[in-house]
C-alpha cells in the first residue's frame, strides 16, 4: 500500500493560497481535489500565492472551509506599492496588507511609486515590513505605470553587462564558414508574414507545388541555437526569462536585441541560418513526408498581414507590389483553407475572442483603442505554424526521443457541467457523458459565432478548461485535438522552442546519446514548470498593462457612449464588454428603472417589479462617468435606450437566449495569430 504523505497524517494538505481584496481567500489543493474558503481570520499570515499547509475545519458555502497551519513557501519577496501616509500601499489588491517601511531604505515621498523588500511577513500579530529598494517614479508620470507591472510581476527588464557584452561579440552576419553541411535553400521563395511594428522575425515560409500535385511547404526558423549555446551566459539569461513580454508601448525581449533583431532575425534580402520543416502535403491537407535539416534561408520580402489580406482580396496596388510572389500566395490561401479543413474535422476548436489594438503616441500614452483585426494572412501564419509544430512534436515521440511538449490537458468534467448548464439557457448545449469531445465544444463556437454573445462564450469556455503549460510527457492538446504537440516556430521570444531545437540538432548530428538523453529527462520535468510559471507571469502582465492603457484611452472618453454586451455579472452589478474591447462596471444601485435582483449561477440580473432580464452577452448602451486608473477599472451608466427589451418569461419557445433551440449557424471562428 502506498505510504501517506506526512502532512496527510497530521490532517494537512499542502496547495497554494488564493486570495481576494477583501481579505478571505481559498485553498487550491495540490492533489487536484476541491477547492476550500479559507475566512480572512484563519489566514494566519498567508497570503496570495503562497504555498501554505491548510488544515480542514469544517464545511461551509456548501464545501470545505479550512485554516492555514503554516506557509511552505512565500510568492513574494518584494512588494510594489504607493507611499501613502509613510506607507506602502500595495498594486496587489489580493494582498491585503498595507506595507510598513523600515527605515533605512531609499527616501520617498507621498505618492511616489516604489518597491520594497520584504523583511518582516504578517503572521497576524505583527504588520508586513520593509525597505523601500526603487522609487520608481511619482504616481501619473508617464511610463511610471508600465514599470510598475515589470516589476510587480518580476519581469526581467535589464540584461547584465555580460550578456550585453557576449551578445555584442557575435557576427553580424553569416560567413561562409557556418553554411558548411547545411541545405542551401537561398534560391527558394521564401518571406516573412508579421504584424506592422514587428521587430524580430523568427519564422519565414515558402511554398512549391511538386509534379505528383502536390505542394510542399516549407517553414523556416531562426537557428538560434547556432548563436545562444547550451549553458552559455546568453542561454542561461534566456531561460531565467522564458519568454519575451510585449506590452502596448514596448518590448521586452527574451534575448538581447543584438540576437532578437539582428543576426538571429530573418531580415529581408540577407542570408540567415535556420532549422527548416519541409512538408509534403496532399489535397486533403494530410502530411505525406517531411524532412527536417539545418538550412540557410534569403527572405525575398518582408510582407505586412494587413497587405497581404488586401492583395488576396483583390487590392490591385498590392498585386502589382507583389507580383512576383503574387502566385504563391494564393497558393498559401489554397492551403490554409485545406489545413484548417482537416484541423476542423478532427475537432480543433477555434475560439474567438476580440484583442486590443491600442494606438500609443510617442509619450507612450494610449490615443486609440479598437478590435484588432484578424485576417486571411494571419490564418495563413498560423496554419503552417501549427502543421510543423505537430509534425515536430509526431517526429520526436515517434523516435522515442525527449520533448517539451505543449499539452492541453482535457477539461474537468464537474467545470464542463457547469458550463453546459448556463449554455443551455442560450441554446448552445451540448450532450455530456463521461467526457467531453472538442468537437462539441467546436460545434457550440461556431453556433455562437457571429451572434452578441459570441466572445462570451469563448472566454467562458476558455475559464472552464485547463490551462495549457509545457511538460515532459505527450498529453495531447484538448484544443487543437491533437495527440502530439510542442512550439518549435519561435525561438526568439519563447524559451521552450530553443529547447525543441536544441534536441532536434543533436539528433541531426547524432549526439543523443544515452548520457543525453538521461539528463534531459532528469531535467525536463522542472523546466516545464519553469518556463510555464514565466509563460502565466508574461500574461498576466500584458493583461494588466492591457488594463491600464484602456482606462487611460477611456480617460478621454469620460461623458461618451458606446455600446457593447453584458461580460459579467456580480453581487453588486454587471460588468459590460464595449465595442472598442473596454470594459466598465455597471452598479445595480444606478439602475433606476427597477430593483434588480443578481443571479450570479445563472449569469443574469432580474427586475423585481418589471420581470426584465438583463444577462451575460445581452446587447446594452452605456456611459462612461468614471475612470480609476489605480484600479484600472471603469464606471459606467446603463442608458435608458439599451437594446434588450425582453421581459423574462420562462415558457417563452424558440428564443435561445431563454432555453430554446438556436436557429442559426454563423461563420466560423476567426484564426488567432501564431502559434
Amino acid at each position: 500500500m502506498r505510504e501517506e504523505r506526512p502532512q496527510r497524517k497530521r490532517g494537512l494538505m499542502q496547495g497554494t493560497i488564493q486570495t481576494t481584496a477583501r481579505g478571505f481567500g481559498f485553498f487550491v489543493p495540490d492533489d487536484g481535489g476541491e477547492d476550500w474558503f479559507i475566512p480572512a481570520d484563519a489566514m494566519n499570515g498567508a497570503m496570495h500565492g503562497d504555498r501554505v499547509l491548510a488544515r480542514r475545519t469544517g464545511n461551509a458555502r456548501g464545501g470545505i472551509e479550512g485554516e492555514v497551519a503554516g506557509i511552505a513557501g512565500r510568492a513574494w519577496t518584494q512588494i510594489v506599492g504607493v507611499m501613502d501616509g509613510g506607507c506602502v500601499v500595495p498594486d496587489e489588491k489580493r494582498i491585503p496588507y498595507v506595507l510598513v517601511p523600515l527605515k533605512g531604505g531609499r527616501r520617498t515621498r507621498e505618492g511616489d511609486r516604489v518597491v520594497a523588500a520584504i523583511e518582516q511577513y504578517p503572521d497576524g500579530r505583527r504588520p508586513m515590513l520593509g525597505r523601500i529598494i526603487e522609487v520608481l517614479g511619482r504616481r501619473g508620470e508617464p511610463g511610471v505605470d508600465v514599470l510598475a507591472v515589470v516589476r510587480r510581476f518580476g519581469i526581467r527588464d535589464t540584461f547584465p553587462k555580460t550578456v550585453l557584452d557576449r551578445a555584442a561579440a557575435l557576427p553580424h552576419a553569416v560567413s561562409e564558414a557556418e553554411l558548411a553541411g547545411r541545405l542551401d535553400l537561398r534560391g527558394l521563395c521564401t518571406v516573412t508574414i508579421d504584424g506592422a511594428h514587428s521587430k524580430d522575425f523568427d519564422d519565414a515560409v515558402s511554398l512549391e507545388r511538386l509534379e505528383n500535385g502536390q505542394v510542399r511547404l516549407g517553414v523556416h526558423i531562426a537557428d538560434v541555437n547556432a548563436y545562444v549555446r547550451a549553458g552559455s551566459v546568453i542561454d542561461r539569461e534566456a531561460r531565467l526569462r522564458g519568454t519575451s513580454v510585449y506590452f502596448a508601448d514596448r518590448v521586452i525581449p527574451m534575448l538581447p536585441e543584438a540576437l532578437s533583431n539582428g543576426i538571429c532575425s530573418l531580415n529581408e534580402g540577407v542570408d540567415r541560418l535556420t532549422l527548416s520543416c519541409l512538408m509534403d502535403v496532399d489535397d486533403s491537407g494530410a502530411v505525406t513526408n517531411y524532412r527536417i535539416a539545418e538550412s540557410v534561408i534569403r527572405s525575398r520580402h518582408r510582407l505586412v498581414y494587413e497587405d497581404v489580406t488586401a492583395l488576396l482580396e483583390g487590392d490591385p496596388d498590392e498585386r502589382e507590389r507583389y507580383r512576383d510572389i503574387a502566385p504563391m500566395l494564393f497558393e498559401l490561401e489554397r492551403l490554409q483553407k485545406r489545413l484548417y479543413a482537416r484541423r476542423h474535422a478532427r475537432g480543433s476548436i477555434d475560439f474567438d475572442i476580440a484583442e486590443s489594438e491600442i494606438d500609443i503616441d510617442a509619450e507612450g500614452k494610449a490615443v486609440g483603442l479598437a478590435p484588432a483585426e484578424r485576417g486571411i494572412a494571419n490564418r495563413i501564419i498560423e496554419e503552417c505554424m501549427l502543421l510543423a509544430n505537430e509534425t515536430v512534436a509526431a517526429h520526436l515521440r515517434g523516435r522515442g526521443l525527449p520533448c517539451l511538449y505543449r499539452v492541453h490537458e482535457a477539461p474537468d468534467m464537474d467545470r464542463m457541467r457547469e458550463l453546459n448548464a448556463f449554455l443551455q439557457t442560450l441554446g448552445y448545449g451540448y450532450r455530456i457523458g463521461e467526457s467531453v469531445q472538442p468537437a462539441a465544444l467546436q460545434r457550440v463556437v461556431e453556433q455562437a459565432a457571429g451572434s452578441p454573445e459570441e466572445g462570451i462564450v469563448s472566454r467562458l469556455m476558455l475559464r472552464a478548461m485547463q490551462r495549457a503549460r509545457y511538460s515532459e510527457r505527450p498529453l495531447g492538446h484538448f484544443g487543437l485535438a491533437l495527440g502530439d504537440y510542442c512550439h518549435f516556430t519561435s525561438p526568439i521570444r519563447r524559451y521552450p522552442d530553443l529547447i525543441v531545437h536544441r534536441i532536434l540538432k543533436w539528433q541531426l548530428h547524432g549526439q543523443l546519446n544515452g548520457k543525453r538523453i538521461d539528463a534531459l529527462k532528469a531535467s525536463l520535468p522542472a523546466l516545464g514548470n519553469q518556463t510555464s510559471a514565466a509563460e502565466r507571469a508574461a500574461m498576466e502582465a500584458e493583461r494588466a498593462v492591457d488594463d491600464l492603457k484602456r482606462c487611460e484611452y477611456m480617460q478621454q472618453q469620460l461623458g461618451e457612449t458606446f455600446d457593447g454586451v453584458i461580460s459579467g455579472v456580480t453581487a453588486s452589478g454587471i460588468y459590460v464588454e464595449l465595442t472598442n474591447t473596454a470594459e466598465g462596471f455597471v452598479r445595480l444601485s444606478t439602475l433606476e428603472d427597477d430593483w434588480y435582483r443578481p443571479e450570479m449561477h445563472r449569469y443574469r440580473i432580474i427586475g423585481e417589479r418589471t420581470g426584465r432580464v438583463l444577462r451575460l452577452g445581452d446587447r446594452v448602451r452605456a456611459q462612461v462617468i468614471r475612470v480609476d486608473m489605480e484600479t484600472a477599472t471603469i464606471d459606467l451608466l446603463l442608458k435608458p435606450d439599451y437594446n434588450n427589451k425582453r421581459i423574462y418569461n420562462p415558457e417563452r419557445k424558440g428564443d435561445r437566449r431563454h432555453g430554446g433551440k438556436a436557429r442559426r449557424k454563423g461563420a466560423g471562428p476567426k484564426q488567432k495569430g501564431k502559434a
